[in-house]
């Protein structure tokens, strides 16, 4: 079947599933496969859940399909997914802006979102469906109501950034930063950078623009010679410049718009959000938000999915931003949370830092080398690779395989009158702690 085809069918029936547990009525459902899974095996399932087509690329049934049927076979799912995602962009006609970074990218997408949404109809990436399929789904979530895209574009290995970009085809790009993560998938830092880079190699070849971070001398040098939009702190010259004026625990600033300033206390905690409340400004200003609007979508925004989250609780205040880690955002959600005035002990409870392969113990030793240095009444270590690290810990913290062996812990002794942090990588699941503090 040709994607025009394909496309004249979604056109009728606008909903998209990749879960067969998850079947709106009358949606289409692609059975996409992985190492572990395979969707084609639930096709007909999907089907008797409400779907009205199933996409696939096996089918074990006798005989094939007929053309006519509600299963619609092709050579590769997930191509035929990205191919529709196209097809469907190319046909909109809207702004897009792609979005990537190591930090800060999803919290940047819902500000500039929570902005642009004052004048516009937004579409934007929900959650973190920022990979292969997650963009794919995005674009196809759109329609004609919509007036612009923000499109949040993740990357564990080389060329990623550029696919996505051939599938989203964006306008518009922002990097909010390049720093140390998923070196794994990578091979190396400089590889890394290469491909967050991507998005400007494509916005450069399509006379796209750019928003650029004129405080971060790489991206700032990255860019040099694109057609690009500048921020920065404390500026004046610059499109969008803010000066920070608080951020223990909740982030302060002020910034202007022309003759006139403006004060925004937001509900983030930390001045390491202070970047991506800019970027969000610069955007929103290039797309003619008013200075008014764009201050209280700032104050307005909640942060969730523990991230960058204030809690008081009964037993203790917490900061919560367990929804990811790496060593550059660990360092400076740790440098912020030592800078905190309190009469609180303060205590830390830290989870490893996944995908970093041969870089993992020298960068963990690096943490615990951080941690030394600092006054903390307690440290809470979790998972395997500080447990591979014993003898550099030598007794000093409190080490747990699991975060499960830290809930036991915490059940028997618990933690209470202490200013606490919470950060790990997504999959040690540190929120799961946060009911026994």
């Amino acid at each position: 079947m040709e994607i025009s085809e394909l496309y004249a069918i979604y056109k009728k029936y606008p909903s998209v599933t990749t879960d067969s547990r998850i079947t709106p009525k009358d949606s289409i459902f692609f059975a996409l496969k992985g190492e572990n899974f395979n969707g084609n095996k639930f096709a007909e399932e999907a089907l008797k859940q409400g779907c009205v087509y199933a996409v696939v690329d096996e089918w074990e049934g006798e005989p094939e399909p007929e053309p006519d049927s509600h299963i619609i076979k092709v050579a590769d799912v997930l191509e035929t997914l990205k191919k529709l995602a196209n097809y469907h962009r190319k046909k909109l006609k809207i702004p897009v802006i792609g979005i990537t970074g190591t930090n800060g990218k999803t919290t940047t997408k819902e500000l500039i979102a929570t902005i642009l949404s004052k004048e516009f109809k937004v579409a934007y990436t929900q959650g973190n469906y920022n990979n292969h399929i997650g963009v794919p789904l995005t674009l196809l979530s759109m329609n004609k109501s919509h007036e612009i895209a923000v499109v949040e574009m993740g990357a564990n290995h080389m060329l990623e950034i550029q696919q996505l970009c051939e599938i989203a085809e964006p306008n518009y790009g922002l990097i909010t930063n390049i720093g140390k993560a998923h070196i794994e998938g990578f091979g190396s830092f400089e590889n890394l950078v290469k491909t967050k880079k991507e998005l400007y190699d494509y916005l450069r070849d399509n006379e796209g623009k750019v928003f650029v971070n004129k405080d971060n001398e790489r991206l700032y040098q990255m860019s040099e010679g694109m057609d690009r939009i500048l921020y920065g702190r404390n500026d004046p010259s610059l499109f969008a410049s803010v000066s920070i004026t608080e951020s223990t625990p909740f982030l302060e600033f002020d910034w202007r718009f022309f003759d006139n300033s403006y004060r925004v206390k937001t509900q983030l905690v930390g001045e390491y959000n202070l970047d991506n409340a800019l970027a969000a400004i610069a955007i929103g200003k290039f797309f003619g938000i008013n200075a008014q609007l764009i201050s209280s979508a700032l104050e307005e925004y909640e942060p969730k999915n523990n991230r960058s989250q204030f809690e008081r609780t009964e037993k203790n205040d917490l900061i919560i931003d367990a929804y990811n880690a790496n060593p550059t955002s660990m360092q400076a959600s740790l440098d912020f949370f030592v800078k905190i005035p309190t009469d609180l002990p303060k205590a830390v409870i830290i989870g490893e830092m996944k995908e970093l392969g041969d870089f993992a113990l020298p960068e963990h030793t690096e943490l615990l080398a951080y941690l030394d240095k600092q006054i903390f009444d307690k440290v809470f270590l979790v998972g395997s690779i500080f447990a591979q690290l014993e003898e550099k810990i030598s007794g000093k913290y409190m080490v747990f395989q699991t975060v499960e062996d830290l809930i036991k812990e915490l059940e028997n002794k618990p933690v209470i009158k202490h200013y606490m942090f919470l950060k790990g990588s997504r999959s040690v699941h540190l929120e799961k702690v946060i009911p026994y503090l």
